[in-house]
């Protein structure tokens, strides 16, 4: 079923912050990069990777009920240069936030429009906002825990580098 020019413009948006949450992960990346912690940048390049997933899974919605996918402008990632470690994950919490609440008002959206067909899709993106700000606001909790302690600090880089890699193209469900 085509989904209504509105929706589809909602969706759109979705998929535009989608790739704008890539940029802002790729850029606190930049920030870890910049004071030496490879693993917790790996962690947030992987974050950026998985945005672009989940642009993907809404582009291939709209696709498949026969609408157009766009993507819209980009605004930049307002990341302050200096970041402290803390302040980079705040930035990340922040950010999954905006999105989850994006998604929220795009579910709205659809329900308003008695649009079932999206459910499955938005079901989806609401438990994975869920896990992505649990995940963020717990090593959050871990560095408030650490505090300036330097072998804390290396101790997490060296955890968060230890997560698996996968391709921007893979279909994770």
């Amino acid at each position: 079923m085509k989904m209504s020019n509105d929706l589809e413009k909602k969706f759109q948006d979705q998929i535009t912050l989608e790739f704008e949450a890539s940029m802002t992960y790729r850029q606190l990346a930049i920030e870890a990069d910049e004071q030496d912690l490879p693993g917790i940048a790996a962690w947030l390049r992987h974050q950026a990777d998985e945005e672009i997933v989940h642009a993907n899974k809404f582009i291939q919605h709209v696709s498949d009920r026969d609408n157009h996918s766009a993507i819209g402008a980009i605004t930049a990632p307002g990341v302050t240069p200096g970041l402290s470690v803390l302040e980079i994950f705040e930035a990340s919490l922040a950010h999954e936030q905006k999105v989850s609440e994006a998604i929220r008002e795009l579910y709205r959206s659809a329900d308003k429009e008695g649009d079932y067909d999206s459910r499955p899709l938005l079901n989806w993106f609401v438990d994975e906002q869920i896990e992505e700000e649990a995940t963020v606001s717990e090593i959050i909790g871990r560095v408030k825990l650490i505090g300036d302690d330097g072998s804390g600090i290396l101790r997490l880089d060296a955890e968060l580098g230890a997560r698996p890699t996968e391709s921007t193209e893979a279909d994770q469900d």
